[in-house]
């Protein structure tokens, strides 16, 4: 049996990585193939648990008083949901031939985490707690101005999650823009997703039928 393609989708809220998996969801179905979507955080138990964390419903209780979980600890529920994901939904799937794509991946744990730690010799570690995790054979970084992708978000009424911060999202933009030169071993490539729907589409779908052309993966 072929394996399936692994690609993922990257970029900060509102960048339309969501929307464009779908899009390039339904390209794929159209062409016979077949294809299944994800996302990180996963369903599963400890993706339900980042997902209560983000939103706001499940707190931690410390000395202090009641807050967030520190950037360590979503550092590494984020790395463990990953392995699950992984030997759970994304692993059997390849292995089928089905394609996946991934709304979010490694790459948004480098972006995020490294930025709310507020120190610069984070990044090696939480790329070393996420060491064994599957590379993808695609990420398509879809870049957007933060204001811009701002206004997205509260033009579509979602609800506030803890990483919805206009200054903390620029500096995630920011480190989104290092992953290529973080990560060489990783084919990455930057699609400007401040355009319309359609010439996203039509740009990230150039990128899979080039990896399409490449061959099946090993």
């Amino acid at each position: 049996m072929i394996r399936g393609h692994f690609i993922v989708l990257e970029g900060i809220d509102g960048s339309g990585t969501t929307t464009q998996a779908e899009r390039l969801r339904r390209r794929l179905d159209g062409e016979g193939l077949p294809v299944h979507v994800t996302a990180e955080p996963s369903t599963g138990p400890i993706g339900a648990t980042i997902r209560q964390f983000l939103s706001g419903r499940l707190v931690t209780r410390l000395p202090s008083g009641i807050s967030n979980p520190r950037w360590t600890t979503m550092a590494l529920m984020f790395a463990a949901d990953r392995q699950d994901h992984l030997e759970a939904e994304i692993e059997p799937n390849l292995r089928d031939g089905v394609n996946i794509l991934c709304d979010r991946y490694m790459y948004s744990s480098i972006a995020y985490q490294s930025v709310t730690a507020g120190r610069a010799d984070t990044t090696g570690w939480i790329a070393e707690i996420n060491r064994y995790a599957r590379k993808p054979d695609l990420a398509i970084y879809l870049r957007i101005n933060p204001q811009e992708a701002l206004q997205r978000c509260r033009e579509r009424d979602r609800n506030v999650e803890m990483f919805d911060d206009p200054d903390l999202q620029r500096k995630i933009a920011q480190a989104y823009e290092r992953l290529p030169e973080l990560f060489p071993d990783v084919k990455i490539v930057t699609v400007d997703g401040g355009r319309s729907v359609e010439e996203v589409a039509r740009e990230c779908w150039a990128h899979v039928e080039a990896l399409r052309a490449e061959g099946a993966p090993e």
